[in-house]
């Protein structure tokens, strides 16, 4: 591929990807582990040969997926978007692909400009595992209340202290209020589907959530608690952290 010069005017560019990340240990920049960051900076390196400051809309964890992740960043090089596009998905690995490259304005920032996000878990709900959803879902062999689990997650809904849903760590500090604007438990066939969108969502939140509801799915958190451990502000109440594989980032809103 021809590498055109570089020109002195910087562009915001603004880059949707998608990726699978069963193999990928997130998005941030880690020693010894391969990240999303990683494999995007070293493609766009072989196209631009330079490393720009990248901004990623929001860390995931390692397993995790994402349907639509977003990445800002000023670059100088006259390459067209639509060609930067292609040239990116020549040199990325398989399990990542950029969806779109548009220019935004120069105060546009992938992650301060976010104004929320969704998740989407995805739970295979079968005696049988489908090796297609092989670390794309969870395997839950549990009979499922679609409909209760559905009732159970409309009190995550509005402004509350998700500290019981929150993993502490480094990264949590001040503030653990959110504000759920929609929780939704969905079937398709035997693929359950939790859906949830807020303005910005604490450390292993969404996974915590679920698995909650699955613990009451299954008896072993009485049905009507979730009031309560919101209330008690404390990660002892709720259920287990669900694994990572069914977890993606849906969409990221602007």
């Amino acid at each position: 591929m021809q590498h055109l010069s570089s020109s002195d005017s910087l562009r915001n560019l603004l880059l949707t990807i998608a990726y699978k990340g069963d193999r990928l240990h997130g998005w941030q920049i880690q020693e010894n582990a391969l990240t999303v960051q990683e494999v995007f900076q070293d493609a766009l390196y072989e196209i631009i040969h330079e490393r720009p400051d990248i901004k990623g809309c929001s860390r995931t964890d390692s397993g995790v997926h994402a349907n639509m992740y977003c990445v800002s960043m000023r670059i100088a090089h006259p390459i067209t978007n639509d060609h930067l596009m292609l040239a990116m998905n020549r040199y990325l690995p398989d399990d990542v692909a950029v969806l779109k490259v548009e220019d935004v304005p120069d105060d546009f920032h992938a992650r301060y400009s976010c104004k929320g996000k969704e998740y989407v878990y995805k739970v295979w709900n079968s005696r049988v595992r489908n090796p297609f959803l092989h670390q794309a879902a969870l395997h839950y062999r549990y009979e499922m209340d679609v409909e209760m689990l559905d009732r159970e997650a409309q009190a995550f809904v509005g402004a509350h202290d998700f500290s019981s849903f929150c993993t502490l760590d480094k990264r949590e500090k001040g503030d653990f209020v959110r504000t759920v604007q929609y929780f939704r438990v969905e079937r398709d066939g035997e693929l359950v589907t939790f859906t949830v969108a807020a303005d910005g969502f604490l450390y292993n939140m969404v996974r915590i959530m679920v698995g909650t509801l699955l613990a009451i799915n299954q008896g072993r958190i009485p049905a009507g608690s979730l009031e309560r451990i919101i209330a008690a502000e404390d990660r002892r109440n709720a259920g287990p952290t669900a694994p990572a594989c069914g977890l993606y980032l849906n969409r990221v809103f602007y």
